[in-house]
């Protein structure tokens, strides 16, 4: 699977946040719940849309429990800190390294790709997982639900010697 190194820029987001695990999923509802109101958010930058998950830690999927909760946002990337929509919140990405895969096909497909990112390439990589947020991003090859949909995932690194 190819990937490239990307170092991405604090980035601010905005949008709403959801507590769920992967046992309890809950991303289509806080989807439907975002897209009618993502015009409301002023100061949009772009069109792509950010699917964030915040862990708690990079023992997540060390110690990989299904039914462990994490924080999952539906966002858009925004110019500055400005007034938001009632029920929303901002979350600033953290400056660093990403190792940027594209995964092409449903969503919930996406499991096989995922899988191979956290356990196979992690373990040949010169890196490891850093402590930051992970994301999609899903920009103008995203078609939703249908098989030759397009995302980018974006996995948070930091090289293993620590350097």
């Amino acid at each position: 699977m190819q990937y490239r190194i990307e170092h991405l820029p604090e980035t601010l987001l905005a949008g709403t946040k959801q507590k769920m695990s992967f046992l309890h999923n809950q991303t289509a509802e806080l989807w439907r719940s975002f897209m009618p109101r993502r015009g409301l958010i002023t100061g949009a930058v772009g069109t792509e849309l950010y699917s964030v998950e915040v862990y708690d830690g990079v023992d997540f999927f060390t110690q990989f429990n299904p039914a462990r909760e994490f924080e999952k946002w539906a966002a858009v990337r925004v110019a500055g800190n400005g007034a938001l929509p009632e029920g929303m919140e901002s979350l600033a990405l953290p400056a660093g390294r990403y190792a940027v895969f594209t995964y092409k096909g449903k969503p919930a497909d996406a499991g096989d790709t995922y899988r191979y990112i956290y356990g196979e390439w992690m373990a040949q990589s010169a890196f490891r997982l850093d402590d930051r947020p992970h994301f999609a991003l899903m920009g103008e090859k995203y078609k939703g639900d249908s098989p030759g949909s397009e995302e980018e995932l974006w996995i948070p690194i930091t090289d293993k010697d620590g350097l």
